[in-house]
C-alpha cells in the first residue's frame, strides 16, 4: 500500500482538518487537499501555495485544531521527538488520529545491513559499501526508531493500527520493494518501516 493509500484509508471523512508535518515537495498534501480536505502542510523547506507553511513543527501555530495529524517520514528528522509529540497531541481534537508512516532505523541488523549494501553497490558501484559504516550511520541518525517512540509513547493517544513494512527499497529503487517484502515475510532480513495509526483520547 503506498503512502498516499495508506492515508486515506485512515483519515476522518472529508472536510476534516489535516496537518501534515514535514511535507516536503507537497505531493501528499496537494493529492490529499484534491480529496476535499482542509490541509495544512509545513515544512521549513515547503513549496508556495495556500496549503503550504515553511516553517518547523516548533515554530507552527494554529488557533484551531485538526482532526488528523500525518507524519510521513519526518519525525525522524526531529531531534526532540517527545517534545513534537506532546505538541502534535494538543493540536488534535479529542478523538482526532495521528498517522504516522516512519523508518526504523533500530531494526537495521547484519543481515538486513548486507542485503541493504549489496543492493546498494549494484546501483552505485562507488558507494562506501562497509558494513560496519553503515550500521554506525543508521545507529547515529536522530530516529523515531520504535512505536513506543513514534506511537506508544505519545501522551493521550491509544494504538489502534500499527504494521511493519519494508523502506529500503525507497533508497535503492521501487523496483526492490517486492524483494524485500518477501525477504521479511520468509524472516531472513528485518522490516526497517512501519506504519501507525493512533487516535487522542481526552
Amino acid at each position: 500500500m503506498d503512502v498516499l493509500e495508506f492515508v486515506t484509508a485512515q483519515l476522518p471523512p472529508a472536510p476534516s482538518r489535516v496537518l501534515e508535518v514535514g511535507c516536503g515537495d507537497g505531493r501528499l498534501a496537494r493529492a490529499t487537499d484534491d480529496l476535499g480536505y482542509g490541509v495544512v502542510a509545513i515544512d521549513p523547506a515547503a513549496p508556495e501555495g495556500a496549503i503550504f507553511q515553511a516553517v518547523s513543527l516548533e515554530e507552527f501555530a494554529d488557533p484551531a485544531r485538526f482532526d488528523a495529524v500525518v507524519a510521513s517520514r519526518a519525525l525522524h528528522h526531529i531531534s526532540d521527538l517527545g517534545g513534537a509529540l506532546s505538541k502534535l497531541q494538543r493540536l488534535l481534537v479529542p478523538g482526532g488520529r495521528p498517522i504516522v508512516v516512519e523508518h526504523a532505523f533500530d531494526r537495521l541488523d547484519e543481515p538486513t545491513a548486507h542485503w541493504y549494501l549489496e543492493k546498494r553497490r549494484a546501483k552505485h558501484p562507488h558507494a562506501p559499501s562497509s558494513l560496519h559504516a553503515c550500521l554506525a550511520e543508521w545507529e547515529t541518525t536522530p530516529a523515531c526508531t520504535t512505536p513506543p517512540r513514534c506511537g506508544g509513547s505519545w501522551t493521550g493517544a491509544s494504538s489502534s493500527w500499527f504494521a511493519w513494512t519494508p523502506s529500503l527499497y525507497l533508497e535503492l529503487g521501487e523496483a526492490l520493494g517486492g524483494e524485500e517484502l518477501s525477504l521479511i515475510e520468509a524472516g531472513s532480513i528485518q522490516a526497517t518501516g512501519f506504519q501507525y495509526v493512533g487516535e487522542r483520547s481526552g
